[in-house]
């Protein structure tokens, strides 16, 4: 039986924006709603309807048209709203008062700001008026290579008002992983800091910003912040000038918000590059708003006041979600740098000083603060904090109750789950249900999703394949580059007919809720960030000493560790001199985050008969599973190399 952990008061309930939203549906859907459970079997019975009153009372701006979808079930290819006209940041920046609190930032414990409304519109105007000066409009890509800080939202704004198109990467990305994501869409411009600051130390940016703009022929201007220092000198960047010349002379205005067509690009997002290249993944305007609206507003139960934090940087999709949180009239509490220094508590102490309502998160996060034996509930205030939302991977029942016993009693734990994929959730929280150890609460509003057995029939009770049976607004317009369309169906929609796909390996409960259990392909998620294969063999195989690499995830303490084998030169041993050169170079060239846990040698890579290397073989090999189809391997006696290694069990 579940255990239940925590459940909402008769009074929360009333107040809920879930239940206006239910007494609202009842007339229109002719029946009467009792639960969650029976809003949401309506929602994807009655999918047009539901979307078309969810436009009218998520109060969207723009025009709706007169048909919400042209075939529901048509996946992809669905046309949702197709005469219908909207504009993201017009959203985000509905009218407030001038003197309303908008953005907080604290980049660690070295930069405090603040930002009002009458404030951010000013920054937009102006360097919207700049990027107009440029001749950066509908279509054109801008780029941002920056900390989780006001410009990057200032600068995504003012992009996508123009219907020019946004896409971001953290400051730690290496050169390499920033040319092989941005390089594709080659952006006009590139909006970049001087450096950031991670763990009480400064880094600088500059270096690495001067070989991208070198190696980056699209670009026409470098707009650089100064973050780490006032003054930076950018005159080693081809085409650099500072934020503050590139406004210099413009006034506020009125901000150009162009009616845009529902399916016209907004962002673009890239997949984990697991087998090569990332992909470019092109969302739209409407469908990004709607979902992401009905997810603040109605799963988060956000109201105008709320103070929203998501522990997050610019490469990763929760970005671009909690940016959506001004559409509901929160105030994002933005936050720049590591989460434990200079101590642990860092992120509480915001949280108190701030008022925070709600306090995203990852599940490692969660996992390291319980490990560090911190006890925030007897620290920390933490009174104005109704929900803690937790992602990235799964959050393991252990967590779950240090939630409850070590942070707060009375607290809506909010474990979700979609992706880069959607830009939105499949699963999520439900502020009028209970919550139950391990699970995430429920099946997100308009998401016809169901669990996949092998045999493509829908289980409850059982593992199996995450799938969504009918179209949704926040299906991706489809890949940069992909005229012909064969590569986004073939990442999502070539397993069952009509169906998305998604990869991640499920279960659905007796209580209506969702148990993750990872992914169900060779993308490595540790820490809850995604990362493809591809992008580490890049960065090792630079090495002169390593001829071939093969990595995967390992499961490990309750999350998944980058396990990292190499094949070496003859005469070559695995120093430790190697293995800290080996974590070094893929640290510069990716991210620290690609940086693998272990790294061991063997004298054999198992690949197929056309040469590929066969990731998941290797990894049921490592986890004890059987490896099916071994005779599709050129050289299965390989994998006997995998089992039973010493340094993995510890």
């Amino acid at each position: 039986m579940a255990t239940k952990l925590w459940e909402p008061s008769a009074e929360r309930i009333a107040r809920a924006n879930m239940t206006a939203f239910m007494r609202k549906a009842e007339p229109v859907a002719g029946r009467s709603f009792t639960d969650y459970e029976s809003l949401r079997k309506w929602s994807v019975e009655e999918p047009e309807a539901f979307w078309r009153l969810a436009w009218d009372e998520l109060g969207i701006i723009g025009e709706p048209g007169p048909v919400v979808v042209d075939d529901v079930h048509k996946l992809p290819g669905a046309k949702w709203f197709p005469e219908g006209h909207v504009n993201y940041a017009e959203n985000l920046m509905r009218p407030r008062p001038e003197d309303e609190e908008v953005i907080v930032f604290r980049g660690e414990d070295k930069v405090k700001r603040r930002l009002t409304y009458g404030g951010l519109k000013a920054e937009v105007s102006r360097f919207q008026q700049a990027l107009k000066d440029l001749g950066v409009g509908k279509g054109d890509r801008v780029a941002g290579y920056l900390p989780n800080m006001p410009e990057t939202v200032i600068a995504m704004l003012a992009t996508t008002g123009l219907g020019a198109i946004w896409s971001s990467a953290s400051p730690d990305f290496g050169v390499q992983g920033v040319l092989d994501r941005f390089g594709q869409i080659e952006p006009k411009v590139l909006v970049a800091c001087n450096g950031y600051f991670y763990n009480g130390k400064t880094h600088d940016s500059l270096e690495k910003l001067a070989t991208i703009a070198e190696r980056m022929p699209s670009l026409e201007k470098v707009v650089v912040v100064p973050y780490t220092t006032d003054t930076p000198d950018v005159s080693g960047v081809t085409g650099a000038v500072t934020w503050g010349d590139f406004c210099a002379g413009k006034m506020p205005a009125e901000v150009t918000f162009e009616p845009l067509p529902f399916d016209h690009p907004l962002f673009i997002m890239f997949s984990s590059g697991t087998t090569g290249a990332p992909k470019c993944i092109v969302h739209g305007h409407g469908g990004t708003l709607l979902q992401q609206v009905k997810e603040h507003v109605l799963h988060c139960d956000e109201k105008p006041g709320d103070r929203v934090f998501y522990f997050t940087t610019c490469g990763w999709m929760m970005w671009n979600w909690l940016v959506a949180a001004l559409a509901a009239g929160s105030t994002l509490l933005l936050f720049d740098g590591s989460p434990f220094y200079p101590s642990g508590n860092v992120l509480f102490d915001y949280a108190d000083e701030e008022k925070m309502t709600f306090f995203g998160t990852s599940a490692k996060w969660i996992d390291a603060v319980k490990k560090a034996g911190l006890v925030p509930k007897d620290s920390h205030d933490l009174s104005t904090v109704r929900v803690m939302a937790s992602t990235g991977s799964p959050l393991a029942p252990e967590s779950f109750d240090f939630v409850y016993e070590g942070i707060k009693d009375d607290i809506q734990l909010a474990s979700i789950s979609g992706g880069t994929d959607i830009l939105s959730c499949f699963m999520l929280s439900n502020p009028i249900g209970p919550v139950y150890r391990g699970e995430i609460q429920c099946r997100g509003l308009a998401m016809d999703v169901h669990v996949f057995d092998d045999d493509g029939k829908p289980v409850v009770g059982q593992k199996g394949e995450l799938v969504c049976t009918k179209a949704f607004p926040s299906v991706p317009v489809g890949f940069w580059n992909d005229p012909t369309g064969e590569r986004f169906h073939n990442a999502y929609f070539d397993k069952y007919e009509n169906t998305w796909t998604h990869g991640d390996w499920v279960e659905l409960t007796a209580t209506g809720g969702i148990i993750v259990y990872g992914r169900s392909d060779a993308t490595l998620n540790p820490g809850g960030v995604r990362i493809g294969t591809a992008e580490i063999y890049r960065q090792v195989e630079k090495l002169e000493e390593v001829i071939e690499a093969l990595v995967i995830g390992q499961d490990w303490d309750n999350d998944v560790r980058v396990v990292l084998f190499v094949r070496l030169r003859e005469g070559v041993e695995l120093t430790e001199d190697l293995i800290k050169r080996i974590k070094q170079t893929v640290k510069e060239g990716a991210t620290p985050r690609h940086v693998p846990a272990k790294v061991v040698q063997v004298d054999d890579i198992p690949r197929t008969k056309s040469g590929k290397i066969v990731e998941l073989a290797v990894r049921d090999v490592v986890h004890g599973r059987a490896v099916k189809n071994k005779e599709a391997l050129a050289n299965p006696e390989a994998l006997e190399l995998f089992g039973d290694i010493d340094a993995l069990k510890s």
